[in-house]
């Protein structure tokens, strides 16, 4: 795998609880099944250049969370994590996923989390990525704040892309093609002809406080934790508290990435994975 190879997912779409969920099949069936969650305004597409990389001995399928994506918009109050999880799960159910490993970015890896901690039975392994595991009171009304502002448009495809930027600034480290290829996937036409970002900023509107450590008590699974080296939402005394509550969790650190480690550094990520899975 090459670091700047992207996989092409098969877009399918599920049924959940009345919302349409769309999630990408990088294949390859029979083998051990893989689910991946992106953060918040993220997409599916946020794994397609690891999904090479984790394709050889999984059957690695990503999913667009409600409100994101080219899943649907859904009611401001069921931007919540509760919410997700019962999504993950309805996926899990109608795609009757066995014994499969879960991996969840930032916001997604709250919602692996609270999945894995409210519907044990079939996930086997976890992976949360670079998730904050209880998000300051200030962020909260910051991110509410932007929530409720009118979105973006743009005249074309191309203007939407030229000012792709990710979040937060000065996380923009991942390579200009790949950041490139997330902005080609980000954005759709709307009826006017103007273009706007999939995710809805409701999403933001609804942001509220999840304590993740007390979930870690209910993982008796193998887990691991992964963090960016140049990120800052995860330290060293998390991970203790972390195995305070689950002592079989693993840590990685990737280098040369920042949050979004997915984009920053794929290969570094990959490799981070596989170490775990061969445990």
């Amino acid at each position: 795998m090459t670091d700047l190879q992207a996989a092409t997912g098969a877009s399918h779409f599920v049924d959940a609880d009345g919302i349409t969920l769309h999630y990408l099949d990088y294949g390859v069936a029979g083998h051990r099944p893989m689910l991946c969650v992106h953060g918040a305004a993220a997409h599916a597409h946020w794994f397609d250049f690891v999904a090479p990389g984790l394709m050889a001995n999984h059957h690695v399928r990503s999913l667009d969370l409600r409100g994101h994506g080219d899943s649907d918009w859904a009611a401001q109050q069921t931007y919540d994590f509760k919410t997700y999880a019962e999504d993950v799960n309805a996926v899990v159910e109608k795609l009757d996923l066995r014994d499969f490993v879960l991996i969840g970015h930032s916001m997604g890896g709250m919602v692996s989390l609270l999945y894995a901690a409210t519907f044990p039975g079939r996930v086997a392994r976890l992976v949360v990525v670079d998730s904050m595991m209880l998000m300051p009171l200030e962020r909260i009304e910051h991110m509410r704040a932007f929530g409720t502002t009118p979105p973006s448009t743009y005249a074309s495809q191309e203007e939407l892309v030229a000012r792709y930027r990710l979040s937060p600034p000065q996380s923009h480290i991942a390579a200009a093609e790949i950041i490139e290829h997330m902005a080609l996937h980000s954005g759709r036409q709307a009826a006017d002809g103007r273009w706007q970002h999939k995710a809805d900023r409701r999403v933001y509107a609804n942001s509220h406080q999840l304590a993740g450590m007390p979930l870690w008590r209910n993982i008796k699974i193998p887990a691991l934790v992964i963090k960016g080296s140049r990120s800052t939402r995860f330290g060293a005394q998390e991970m203790v508290s972390i195995r305070a509550n689950a002592p079989q969790v693993q840590h990685a650190e990737v280098s040369s990435s920042n949050h979004h480690i997915t984009l920053d550094n794929p290969r570094g990520f990959v490799e981070a994975i596989q170490a775990f899975l061969r445990t």
